[in-house]
């Protein structure tokens, strides 16, 4: 018994170091994107979504999210980053490297199984849509890119490291999940895409800002430690109002129903959130509190439009 407990516990010490390298409360990201995808392929396609494939296309989303955070855990410990940040419940790292170092190993292993996952999954999709083959091949593509190169080159180039991440949640997901799920890319849809787009870069943005001098020490090169502290908070302001405008005009042109103007119930929290960093002077400490709201936010505009643009859909009822 006392052997099985101890397995047990190894296990479960283990299992807890997994799910830190892969950052798992951010997991929930990739939901909203995928959820678009769906969407749109619902309303727009003649037949109905497959349960099956939409899973698939969630299951890759959220393998290719993790594959990049725990790439982003094994170069930040190898480059001394680590050593360097001060942690935060959103910034700086999960903290399981710097306390178990001789687990390094398992970080590129996670993100070489999770990339391996999302190529096997792409693999069934351009087998399964032959007449998406090269929309697909070129999304895939460009993932992986991102994914593979977005610690060690990206955040050397400042305004690339400001649009990773909304490509990797807006455009490339948006769109790969469409034609993975049988539907086509258009105009509309890419302007749709963009809401994820600018909620993903400012999540990013405003959590690089209790880490500048740490980036600074090890060669990166971030938007924060170029922009004035006014030009940063006119970009966060921007980003963050930008998806209320992109809905109010898909919904003006016809392609959303109006019931997907109830994202402007998110504008009082923008409003707070920018007033909150404004008055932060986004330093720490005084930034916690609006780095989370900032994840609330990114969360909660995608959301409200699902729900709103569900509960005029015909195919629920």
């Amino acid at each position: 018994m006392a052997v099985f407990s101890g397995k047990w516990s190894v296990f479960l010490q283990r299992l807890q170091l997994l799910v830190a390298l892969a950052r798992a409360p951010f997991l929930l990201l990739a939901l909203p994107s995928i959820g678009l995808a769906i969407a749109w392929c619902q309303t727009q396609a003649a037949a109905p979504v497959s349960f099956t494939d939409s899973l698939l296309v969630l299951l890759a989303a959220v393998a290719a999210q993790v594959s990049v955070n725990a790439f982003n855990e094994y170069e930040d410990f190898c480059s001394g980053l680590d050593q360097q940040t001060r942690r935060t419940a959103f910034s700086g790292g999960s903290g399981a490297l710097p306390a178990q170092p001789h687990l390094l190993p398992w970080a590129l292993w996670l993100g070489c199984l999770s990339l391996l996952v999302v190529a096997l999954i792409g693999m069934y999709f351009l087998l399964q849509r032959p007449e998406a083959f090269r929309g697909l091949l070129l999304i895939g593509g460009l993932g992986s890119a991102l994914i593979l190169l977005y610690t060690p080159l990206l955040t050397r180039y400042p305004w690339l490291c400001l649009v990773a991440p909304g490509l990797s949640f807006g455009p490339l997901m948006v769109a790969g999940g469409v034609l993975a799920l049988g539907g086509a890319v258009s105009l509309p849809l890419m302007l749709l895409a963009l809401v994820p787009f600018f909620l993903s870069n400012n999540l990013l943005l405003l959590n690089q800002f209790p880490d500048i001098e740490a980036d600074r020490l090890v060669g990166r090169r971030t938007l924060p430690m170029l922009l004035s502290q006014q030009q940063a908070l006119a970009l966060l302001l921007v980003q963050w109002l930008a998806p209320l405008l992109l809905t109010s005009l898909l919904v003006i042109w016809g392609v959303l129903p109006g019931t997907c103007l109830l994202v402007w119930l998110a504008s009082p929290l923008i409003v707070y959130l920018w007033f909150g960093c404004r008055r932060a002077a986004l330093q720490m400490p005084a930034l916690l509190p609006w780095l989370a709201c900032n994840v609330l936010l990114a969360l909660l505009l995608p959301v409200l439009l699902l729900v709103a643009w569900l509960a005029e859909a015909d195919w629920l009822r």
